[in-house]
């Protein structure tokens, strides 16, 4: 979008009733309605070929969409209106081949290269975390490698799952080794429940990562997680990428591995607006599994993530002189 055009917004609700129509993100425009260019493109993979418990997550991405109807167009918590700020629109479905996982990941990396060079930033709607590796490929390509700021229950740095590289639990692994990763700038928020032994947790830290617990969380509070992963980030170009089974299940019961004990869904709101002075450059939403969900409480929670991170996004574009 040039500087002279004003970016085309959702369908007016006063107008049209929210369940009325297609299900696109918030109810933007599709790609193809803008030209095919947009500032941020909001764009679903429905892939779960790399689950290791539950699977669902490949209609994640519907899910989401279907939930943010009720989005508005004015975010308060950020005073700001993220689609007027700038061209949002939704891309679609990368379509990814269920049966392999290798030939998936290139794939979403060559759809994610192809978005990223038309000059748009990714909010990617999952999908498994099996996708979060492809995208940050992509992502360096364009950025040099990335802060990360990962949000989920689970370390997602194991090496392989029956000698699979390609897991939703490998991805972070496969990133540091490919050098994708700011090493000096890695951390997980979020975790919390058993592991596999304690070498798990020596093999993290040696990739970089810090460790922001669910606990942490609870005990020293949103405002104070936030500066802590503020300051880590710096100035760098940042990906972040949330699991949705970060949050309790009482808040995200529909996801393929939940884990008692997770954050609530204002502190991951919460967090993430503390964040709105980093350099986000793309992030995704993963894990949503609607055959396991109830009242659409995870899409809910997804969508409203999903916005957010939309709005930091828009709202830095904005800033930036074009």
């Amino acid at each position: 979008m040039t500087g002279n055009e004003t970016p085309r917004g959702p369908v007016d609700s006063s107008r049209v009733p929210r369940y009325a129509g297609p299900a696109t993100f918030a109810r933007l425009p599709r790609l193809d309605e803008v030209g095919g260019r947009a500032d941020v493109a909001v764009v679903g993979v429905p892939f779960d070929s790399g689950v290791s418990y539950r699977p669902g997550a490949r209609f994640g991405g519907n899910a989401i969409r279907e939930a943010s109807r009720l989005l508005r167009p004015y975010n308060p918590a950020q005073d700001a209106s993220p689609f007027a700020l700038a061209q949002v629109a939704d891309g679609g479905d990368i379509a990814v081949n269920p049966f392999n996982i290798n030939e998936a990941v290139e794939t979403v990396e060559a759809a994610a290269d192809e978005l990223l060079g038309t000059g748009a930033r990714l909010m990617t709607l999952g999908g498994d975390h099996t996708i979060a590796l492809p995208l940050l490929r992509s992502v360096a390509k364009k950025h040099g490698p990335v802060a990360l700021l990962h949000f989920d229950a689970h370390l997602d740095t194991w090496d392989t799952y029956f000698g699979a590289e390609y897991t939703h639990g490998t991805p972070f692994r496969r990133a540091v080794e490919e050098g994708v990763l700011d090493t000096e700038a890695l951390s997980h928020v979020g975790t919390r429940g058993p592991l596999y032994g304690k070498q798990d947790l020596r093999d993290d830290e040696k990739m970089g990562f810090g460790i922001v617990t669910s606990a942490d969380v609870m005990r020293r509070g949103v405002d104070e997680v936030a500066d802590q992963l503020r300051q880590r980030v710096g100035d760098r170009p940042l990906y972040i990428s949330i699991d949705i089974d970060c949050l309790d299940p009482a808040h995200a019961p529909g996801t393929g591995t939940p884990e008692a004990g997770g954050m609530t869904s204002r502190e991951l709101l919460e967090i993430l607006r503390g964040l709105a002075s980093c350099n986000l450059v793309s992030a995704d939403v993963v894990e949503v599994a609607p055959a396991y969900d109830h009242a659409e409480i995870t899409s809910v929670a997804a969508s409203h993530a999903a916005y957010e991170l939309t709005t930091i996004m828009s709202r830095q574009i904005a800033q930036t002189p074009r």
